[in-house]
């Protein structure tokens, strides 16, 4: 397989590379050359936010593109149609925040969705990604697969949630545990949600998928055990209900990363419906594979993991945690 991938070199377009690779695909990853991808992909640098910045794709031919953009729909729309007559298929890695709020528990790819334009430039996220799935529609029709990937945590996260997590459990001590303990937990890894990703454009899937882990693969507790196990122990989870967090004026999903209360926030992330994606071959490792993991490449780069420039950072600080704690 020829493959184009619009990214390549950070989080879900890595592990896209990263997979292609080990496949034996020939790979070509186009970025703004920030950083380098993965040895034995063929890189084309550009910028496609730019006047002319498309213009390495001008030539060429892929079975399949992947693209992870996650900004102004219009970089979808431009990129989609300087390729639909030279690549087979185009997989958008879009997102589950395309479907409209509240979202009742195990909806599907049948949801109602935000508005959205393949013309529109900078909008908020939910919208952006909607378009970017029009983009997709508009030039490749049936031959453009939809990924609206849930939660992604995993090694090469470049949102800081699992590893804030992890790094907090390696610092010891009392740490706040937002409850309950078997509060369910929805996610993908990003490797998962590669494999996955390849797979179906081999096999020339379209149409959408909500790629997350099924009801029941992960609950805040399983995480965060393997979090305070995996990185030495030191860490005493002080399990504590939601009322008397959110009490304290604790941001859920910000301050406490990945944890939502209770309630309809959690279940529209927390408990989507993936039955078709997992019909088509998703698999999902183990919880504490993916933390194992996480921890490891974290330990390579010394604990200081990549920080995405257009998000704030993640966590609680630990004044206000020991203040909560009573400690």
């Amino acid at each position: 397989m020829r493959l184009l991938i619009l990214g390549g070199t950070e989080f879900v377009g890595r592990a896209v590379t990263e997979e292609a690779l080990k496949r034996g695909w020939q790979v070509t990853v186009f970025h703004r050359g920030r950083h380098a991808p993965p040895p034995g992909a063929t890189a084309v640098l550009g910028d496609r936010t730019a006047e002319g910045g498309l213009a390495g794709l001008a030539e060429g031919e892929w079975d399949a593109v992947v693209d992870t953009w996650a900004g102004a729909p219009s970089a979808v729309r431009d990129a989609a149609r300087l390729l639909a007559g030279r690549a087979a298929h185009y997989a958008y890695i879009s997102s589950r925040s395309v479907y409209r709020h509240p979202c009742a528990p195990g909806l599907d790819e049948s949801g109602a969705l935000v508005g959205g334009s393949p013309d529109d430039g900078d909008v908020e996220y939910p919208e952006a990604k909607r378009g970017g799935e029009l983009a997709a529609l508009a030039a490749f029709g049936d031959r453009a697969l939809l990924v609206r990937a849930g939660l992604i945590l995993g090694p090469w996260e470049n949102v800081g949630r699992l590893p804030w997590w992890l790094n907090r459990m390696a610092r010891g001590g009392p740490v706040l545990a937002p409850g309950p303990h078997d509060s369910g937990v929805q996610f993908i890894d990003p490797r998962d949600l590669a494999a996955w990703t390849l797979d179906a454009v081999e096999r020339g899937l379209g149409g959408p998928y909500n790629l997350v882990s099924p009801p029941g693969h992960a609950t805040m507790g399983a995480l965060l055990d393997a979090c305070a196990r995996v990185t030495g122990g030191g860490a005493e989870l002080r399990w504590t209900d939601p009322e008397t967090i959110l009490a304290a004026g604790v941001e859920p999903w910000t301050e406490l990363p990945v944890w939502l209360p209770p309630g309809e926030l959690h279940e529209t992330i927390h408990a989507g419906g993936c039955a078709k994606a997992v019909a088509a071959g998703l698999r999902c490792r183990p919880v504490s594979e993916t933390v194992t993991d996480t921890w490891t490449w974290l330990q390579s780069l010394s604990g200081a993991a990549p920080q995405r420039r257009d998000l704030p950072p993640v966590g609680l600080s630990p004044e206000k945690e020991a203040e909560i704690l009573g400690a």
